[in-house]
């Protein structure tokens, strides 16, 4: 989490996190509408945007959730919309999900769809830290110290380079 909050701060981008529980519904995550009351004691249902609506999103844990709940996501990684209702609404751009995920052998872990996977870039593989490693993590995360972020880039300039990106042919 630590990871991808500052990740999204050297973007200056917009960063929401998504606990994948057993529990978690689909609505957790593409929002909901909500039935309002205005001055005038008219009601409305007003859209209530999710954590999904976010430049980018950790989807923590993500196969702990079930598959329909997992499911939630494709529409936003394939298309950065999100349908609520029959109503298409728009998703940040640039928009990124970033998961983790348990080992399959743990208990209380649904597979991802096969659609959902081909919708991430790529795959990391993190080992396990050595006795070294795991004391300078927990030496540098409870510590009070915060360390300084530097905005290195920003939204508008990684639309850019997207852009420019999809001008190169690619065989």
């Amino acid at each position: 989490t630590s990871m991808i909050r500052t990740l999204a701060a050297t973007l200056d981008l917009s960063f929401s996190r998504i606990q994948f529980t057993p529990d978690l519904m689909p609505a957790d995550i593409t929002g909901t509408n909500i039935l309002q009351e205005d001055a005038e004691g008219r009601r409305q249902f007003t859209f209530q945007p999710g954590p999904v609506f976010a430049n980018m999103v950790l989807a923590d844990e993500i196969n702990r959730a079930t598959p329909k709940t997992q499911s939630a996501l494709l529409e936003a990684m394939q298309e950065s919309t999100m349908t609520v209702a029959n109503v298409m609404h728009r998703l940040p751009n640039p928009f990124f999900v970033m998961a983790t995920q348990n080992p399959l052998e743990m208990e209380g872990t649904y597979p991802l769809p096969e659609a959902q996977l081909d919708r991430f870039m790529f795959k990391l593989i993190v080992r396990y830290p050595s006795a070294d490693e795991l004391t300078t993590i927990v030496t540098q995360t409870s510590s009070d110290h915060v360390p300084r972020i530097d905005v290195v880039t920003d939204g508008d300039t990684i639309r850019e380079m997207g852009v420019a990106a999809r001008q190169v042919p690619i065989a």
